[in-house]
């Protein structure tokens, strides 16, 4: 009824997926906030009592272009066990998963206060001047050491390449409390005696960073602990975190009733606001005030409150009806075509996959060897493997080759789909464009092999192709060439091709199968379709 999958149940467990649009429901505390609303224990906008902590943290403008922004708090009176602290441990690697891009915009870290000594700073320190013990060792280690041989170094170390001094955060005795976004210190590690905390939340997002804090610090006030707030001081301003304000927005009753087919009075929205632990309250002229927890980052639009009204109403509620329209319908043009194109292609014995259009740079671009150039970007992407919107089909292939390794040889397949390009002529300034591309992957896969595939599927839309040799970053030299597909007679043949085709076929150059870790020779085409 919270809008979650429930994938198996038994008498001792129930395992539920969250989506990633929800990172609240990541900790057992966000999860009951709401299921006390559902069930009317607690109901209406959560109040979080925040107090001054009198404690400050300073960032050193030298992290400006390492790794400037930083949110913390201290939570007193906290009570752990061995279950609390492996779910708090789980809770904060799916924060660092959903919100942070593996630790890349965010990292968090929690440490036991009571053996430090505040004030704080956060440093860019020089690799070979500052030693501590990391977690899960005994021995000190310096900043380099803990790249080079330490496991969570090593696993993101590639997040310091670039840089030649580290994020550091240390107390007034110069004690260390973490080493961003890369290892906490052993000294601050949590036990069971645990009871007084700080949280560091650390990052290139600011934004971000905040929302983060935000959520941890809500979900230790649910079990009890008091949240006290601390001071960031930056070089130009100072801050105060978290901040708990609520955003206010407005819903219209009307936009709610016709998006949801459901008569409903100013009243009984206010309720199920109430119920999803949503501020809410009835104003003039059909418009409802809503107050959005600080911990809710998902709530961007009014739709966004109206989905929130029909999960407080219960979708099962909701009677399905026919619309009142009589209409004639007609087979699209595009699908008709669309189909056509799958038919060739199943006939020639190749299987359909279906990817997403949103990707990342490092598989759209990096792994298949080619320039990153203007592309459509994800403005708050969930995860670092969907930053983009594809501009071709080529890797989301590759992919699911690599996905699939394990299966028996030959693998034939194909995808139809859209892509993305930024166009400044259109009204949203991107342009879509339709386009299929396949691979094939074998022992003896070859050039002669993929140019009779695209000559037998060109021909079967009735066109030929003219030729040219290209040089393609992500095909072997002189193993690929372009094309464009002419119409075979006079009169055309616009039911079947739609105007034009052109595109590319090639065998992949050796460096792009390793980089998606596999092993025979690939070949492949990409094509566009042109109305």
């Amino acid at each position: 009824m919270i809008g979650s999958d429930i994938e198996h149940y038994d008498d001792e467990m129930i395992k539920v997926e969250f989506f990633p649009n929800r990172p609240d429901y990541f900790s057992v505390e966000g999860i009951t906030r709401t299921v006390n609303g559902f069930l009317g224990i607690e109901k209406g906008l959560p109040n979080y009592s925040l107090s001054k902590s009198g404690v400050s943290i300073t960032v050193n403008p030298e992290l400006r272009d390492i790794r400037p922004y930083t949110a913390c708090c201290i939570v007193e009176g906290i009570s752990l066990d061995e279950n609390k602290l492996k779910g708090l441990m789980d809770f904060q690697e799916d924060l660092h998963w959903v919100l942070g891009r593996d630790r890349k915009k965010v990292a968090i870290g929690i440490h036991n206060l009571d053996v430090l000594k505040p004030p704080f700073t956060y440093r860019a320190a020089e690799p070979d001047k500052f030693s501590f013990v990391p977690l899960e060792t005994v021995e000190k280690m310096n900043l380099h050491e803990i790249l080079e041989y330490h496991k969570k170094g090593k696993k993101y170390a590639h997040l310091m390449d670039k840089f030649d001094k580290y994020p550091l955060i240390t107390d007034s005795d110069d004690n260390v409390l973490s080493m961003p976004p890369i290892i906490n210190g052993e000294l601050t590690k949590l036990t069971e005696n645990t009871v007084n905390i700080l949280i560091d939340v650390t990052g290139t997002d600011e934004r971000a960073v905040n929302f983060a804090l935000n959520i941890i610090a809500c979900s230790f006030a649910e079990s009890g602990g008091s949240i006290k707030t601390m001071e960031i001081i930056y070089q130009d301003r100072t801050v105060e975190t978290p901040d708990l304000t609520p955003k206010k927005m407005y819903v219209n009753l009307l936009n709610a009733r016709s998006i949801l087919g459901i008569d409903l009075s100013a009243d009984d929205v206010v309720d199920m606001l109430h119920r999803v632990r949503l501020g809410a309250e009835a104003e003039a002229d059909d418009n409802i005030a809503v107050l959005v927890p600080a911990y809710r980052i998902d709530i961007l639009h009014e739709v966004d409150i109206i989905e929130n009204i029909a999960i407080g109403y219960c979708f099962r509620k909701i009677v399905a009806k026919l619309p009142q329209v009589a209409t004639v319908a007609y087979p699209d043009i595009a699908r008709t075509f669309e189909n056509r194109v799958r038919e060739i292609m199943i006939g020639m014995g190749f299987y359909e996959v279906m990817s997403l259009m949103l990707t990342s740079e490092s598989q759209h671009y990096a792994n298949m060897k080619l320039d990153e150039d203007e592309h459509v970007m994800v403005a708050q992407p969930i995860s670092q493997d969907r930053t983009m919107i594809r501009k071709s089909l080529m890797n989301g292939l590759m992919e699911f080759l690599e996905d699939n390794k394990h299966e028996e040889l030959p693998q034939k397949i194909f995808e139809v789909g859209d892509v993305a390009y930024i166009d400044s002529d259109t009204e949203t300034g991107t342009k879509i464009i339709k386009k299929i591309a396949c691979a094939v992957t074998h022992s003896n896969a070859n050039f002669t092999e993929i140019k009779s595939i695209t000559d037998s599927f060109v021909s079967n839309i009735g066109l030929k192709m003219i030729l040219e040799p290209i040089d393609h970053p992500s095909f072997i030299k002189g193993r690929c060439a372009t094309f464009k597909g002419v119409s075979t007679d006079e009169e055309g043949n616009d039911d079947i091709s739609m105007g034009s085709v052109k595109g590319f076929f090639g065998e992949l150059n050796p460096e792009v199968i390793t980089n998606f870790e596999l092993e025979y020779p690939i070949v492949a085409f990409e094509i566009e379709f042109n109305g």
